[in-house]
């Protein structure tokens, strides 16, 4: 029987240059969509997948993202005092539990793979999540579950490791991390190649690496030999495929909607998408909306 997944690293010590001026004094991931934090939607989705340990590998200056994941006593005191329940129950209900959070040090920006592996002790011998921060997901329907916990189930259904995956345009698959397809199982398939950023017109298929894994500690002694890739960085995929040459590899398509929001169009998209499922804003959205397009 598979190992639970109980904890997800959280790969959050990119500089987030795409967002300059905005990103200088705060981090990219603590730009909200809407009024929550992107990190905190990424949260959301790791704990309604029954992750329990978040482990945050972090950077210089990003100090405010421990800070987010802690009592805050003088703001918590001044809702209580001022009747604003509804406020501080919202709060409380996303502070992680005692023990729950990590935070572990990126000295220098060596790539996601030197990334995850740099959360290799606080892991250790388990399978993981890991989560990229700048990738949020919304599941069809107000009751889909969101991409994480759909890589669960293909993951307690075949074990191993899994890779959430989403169609792209066969025009642009030239800008992400691309698999190739071998046996299908429903909800799930064979991963029987991958392929980072592949030449145009070269991909071996649409479906895109969205940022959701579940992958087996075995992937830190690879990692571990520092071997660089694209970009002359340590990638998470290389690293993957040469795991996938003694473990088996699944991907699972997400029933839902994947919005990067380390681009700016990306980032406006999901402020309107994660708007519209707001009882409270969604039909002023609309409204406003349909005058700017008016």
């Amino acid at each position: 029987m598979s190992k639970r997944i109980r904890k997800a690293v959280f790969p959050v010590a990119g500089l987030g240059t795409r967002f300059l001026p905005a990103t200088k004094a705060v981090p990219k991931e603590m730009l909200t969509v809407v009024d929550r934090p992107v990190l905190q939607h990424v949260v959301d989705e790791a704990r309604e997948a029954g992750i329990e340990h978040f482990i945050f590998v972090t950077g210089r200056n990003k100090g405010v993202i421990e800070d987010h994941f802690d009592i805050a006593y003088e703001l918590e005191d001044t809702l209580k005092r001022r009747g604003k329940a509804k406020e501080y129950d919202a709060l409380v209900a996303d502070l992680p539990a005692a023990g729950a959070t990590s935070f572990t040090r990126q000295q220098a920006p060596l790539g996601l793979g030197h990334a995850v592996w740099c959360a290799r002790e606080i892991v250790g011998d388990e399978p993981f999540a890991v989560l990229l921060p700048d990738m949020v997901t919304l599941g069809n329907g107000p009751k889909q579950s969101r991409c994480l916990a759909q890589a669960v189930e293909a993951y307690e259904a075949h074990g191993g490791n899994v890779i959430a995956v989403e169609e792209v345009p066969p025009e642009e698959t030239h800008q992400y991390g691309i698999v190739s397809v071998g046996k299908d199982f429903g909800a799930a398939f064979e991963i029987t190649g991958m392929v980072e950023k592949p030449p145009r017109g070269t991909a071996p298929s649409n479906l895109m690496i969205s940022g959701r894994y579940i992958l087996q500690p075995e992937i830190f002694d690879i990692l571990a030999k520092g071997e660089k890739g694209a970009g002359g960085e340590i990638q998470l995929t290389d690293g993957m495929v040469t795991l996938s040459g003694s473990q088996a590899f699944h991907g699972v398509r997400f029933d839902g909607k994947t919005y990067d929001t380390g681009s700016k169009l990306g980032f406006l998209a999901a402020n309107l998408a994660f708007g519209l499922t707001r009882p409270d804003i969604a039909d002023g959205l609309r409204a406003e909306i349909a005058k700017l397009l008016g």
